[in-house]
């Protein structure tokens, strides 16, 4: 799966990589689920939008939160199907997590990429940070949709009649339609299947118009893993493990 990413690239940067305008976009060492985080849709891809991360179909009576679209059903799974048919966007990032079994497996063990394991330290859980080796910016595919929350019930009747609406400045911000977008996973690639079962799909450069232009067809001939030696792995600190925690020692390989 792809549960954390990272998207540190200054805006002017990644303005000049994707073509489109990402405003005051903020450096972000730990983007997760729930977060409104930049995408370039397929109906604008001259600006980024920023979507909350989690998809929720738009037929949903309630908020799903799928982070990811498995790449062999996208098509036929009703929460997908629709969006992959329709509304594909582009994921920018520069760098995505996964984490492993104490200290991590042979080859990924270094900023390099294929150095020597390392020491495991230890039971749980291992971060390791998956990027280009120059931290280039990247586009993973996604999905958006576009949902409109449920009107809330209420038992009681007549409340404006005893002059009882919202007080001023308690109005719903979240009202009107919420956009929420998902990573489409795939296969792993050599270097990833030491960390991971699954792994985003990136996208090359030359891909990326074909993921949001092209005809259904063209855009399933996309889902394939990314070759592994143009990616690196190394293991980083377990504070990225909490959401919360957003700096850029999170980034700095360990052990």
């Amino acid at each position: 799966m792809c549960g954390r990413y990272t998207l540190f690239t200054p805006a002017a940067d990644l303005e000049t990589r994707f073509g489109a305008n990402f405003g005051d976009v903020e450096p972000s060492y730990n983007c997760a689920p729930g977060q409104e985080l930049p995408v370039i849709a397929d109906e604008a891809p001259d600006r980024a939008t920023r979507m909350e991360w989690g998809l929720t179909p738009s037929w949903a009576e309630e908020s799903f939160d799928l982070i990811n679209a498995r790449a062999e059903t996208v098509r036929e799974k009703r929460s997908f199907a629709d969006a992959f048919e329709r509304r594909r966007c582009l994921v920018p990032a520069d760098g995505f997590y996964e984490w492993v079994e104490g200290g991590g497996p042979d080859g990924a063990g270094g900023r390099g990429g294929h150095g020597n394991r390392g020491d495991r330290g230890g039971s749980g859980k291992t971060p390791y940070r998956v990027a280009f080796e120059d931290d280039r910016p990247f586009a993973m595919a996604g999905l958006y949709e576009r949902w409109e929350p449920p009107e809330p019930e209420t038992t009681q009747t007549g409340l404006g009649a005893f002059g009882g609406g919202p007080a001023e400045g308690d109005e719903d911000e979240a009202d009107g339609p919420v956009e929420t977008f998902t990573v489409v996973t795939t296969e792993p690639n050599d270097l990833v299947a030491d960390l991971h079962h699954r792994m985003a799909v990136v996208l090359d450069p030359d891909e990326e118009e074909t993921w949001l232009r092209g005809d259904p067809d063209e855009a399933a001939a996309l889902l394939d893993p990314y070759p592994a030696d143009e990616l690196t792995a190394y293991p980083v600190s377990t504070r990225v493990n909490s959401p919360g925690v957003d700096a850029p020692e999170l980034i700095e390989p360990v052990g």
